[in-house]
């Protein structure tokens, strides 16, 4: 399961995710995630799209990892 807290998208950008909800229709799991850049904005993602393994250029890559301490440490300087 994916835990509140930073995640690099495999292009490069950060985000929180901020919680997890659940479709009210469907019971579908999705994760509620904020931009760290730009402006901030708020997106959800079906929890099996979020979590995913990716292919790119031949490399098996998540397509949101968590975030390392040194990457944390980086943006809270950009503040």
């Amino acid at each position: 399961m994916i835990e509140p807290g930073i995640y690099r998208h495999f292009k490069g950008q950060f985000y929180a995710v901020d919680n997890i909800a659940k479709h009210s229709e469907t019971d579908e799991i999705f994760v509620v995630y904020r931009a760290l850049y730009g402006e901030r904005g708020l997106w959800v993602r079906p929890l099996a799209m979020f979590d995913e393994t990716i292919e790119r250029e031949g490399v098996r890559l998540k397509r949101f990892a968590p975030a390392s301490a040194e990457e944390i440490a980086l943006l809270n300087t950009r503040k």
